[in-house]
């Protein structure tokens, strides 16, 4: 599935509105993932879809960010396929996919010597021809990038000199300015204060609302994952516990019995939002 969605940009001044290409869904199937000889994810099935997030949850070890990986290319498939409209990635070209796909993930290094804008511009790479300059598109989307992520004010710091929580931001300009249709996060918002975490999210969310990019993202707390999430993948063991919307899998039920402590789920009579909280044993 492919939209274009070039005719439906908004003229209001929004940096979401600067945005170009096409949108493109994200199909994994029957997803068999190994460590070794040691199978940790179990037929998986996930779509990632345009102008939505879809939330991967479930205890340390459920698979997570394997998944996560594997969709990127960054870990083997055992078994199963993945497909970016409707085309195998794995019949992809590294250029075309990574102007498809970008993935903010929490193995990165750290690049000596360089300036935040030095490392943003990494996202371009995929966009340029080879030992060719920055072009206007190219410092636009390093522009847009930094403003989005608040990282605009310190352009032109070392990457060393910055804080764990501003260069987990940095890194996350690097990918927005990578400029695809499908944006995964592995837990976009660690190392963060309370601030830039709901920053963050409100981030995630206009991307998906305002530019229609299809978000997969790994989260550990359950009350961000209601907070952002139209779709909520639910793994345990390495296997699909629960798939749906919100309501479907956010239940006492469902969490109870994948996070194996009383969990009580009820939503906000004013906001409709979801509360998640730990259930008082003790009451019981």
């Amino acid at each position: 599935m492919s939209i274009d969605l070039a005719e439906q940009e908004s003229a209001t001044g929004s940096p979401f509105a600067s945005f170009r290409g096409p949108v493109h869904e994200l199909d994994a199937r029957a997803l068999v993932l190994r460590y070794g000889r040691t199978a940790v994810v179990h037929g998986v099935d996930l779509q990632i879809r345009p102008g939505e997030v879809t939330v991967l949850l479930g205890p340390n070890g459920s698979g997570k960010s394997t998944v996560l990986r594997a969709v990127s290319r960054l870990h083997p498939l055992g078994s199963g396929s993945v497909r970016i409209a409707e085309r195998e990635t794995s019949l992809m070209g590294a250029r075309e996919f990574a102007c498809a796909l970008t993935l903010f993930s929490q193995s990165r290094g750290l690049p000596q010597g360089l300036t935040v804008r030095e490392v943003v511009a990494f996202g371009r790479h995929p966009h340029r021809r080879r030992f060719a300059a920055l072009s206007e598109d190219d410092h636009a989307a390093i522009d847009r990038a930094l403003e989005l992520t608040g990282t605009a004010g310190f352009a032109h710091r070392g990457i060393s000199e910055l804080s764990g929580g501003e260069v987990q931001r940095v890194w996350l300009a690097s990918c927005l300015a990578q400029d695809t249709g499908i944006v995964l996060l592995d837990e976009p918002t660690n190392h963060l204060d309370l601030r830039y975490q709901i920053e963050t999210l409100d981030l995630v969310r206009e991307l998906a609302r305002e530019h229609g990019t299809a978000i997969g993202v790994v989260l550990h707390d359950l009350g961000q994952a209601a907070r952002i999430a139209d779709r909520v993948v639910l793994l345990e063991h390495g296997e699909v516990h629960a798939a749906g919307t919100v309501d479907e899998v956010l239940t006492d039920e469902h969490l109870s019995a994948v996070y194996e402590i009383p969990i009580e789920v009820s939503k906000d009579p004013w906001s409709g939002r979801h509360r998640v909280k730990v259930a008082d044993r003790r009451s019981s």
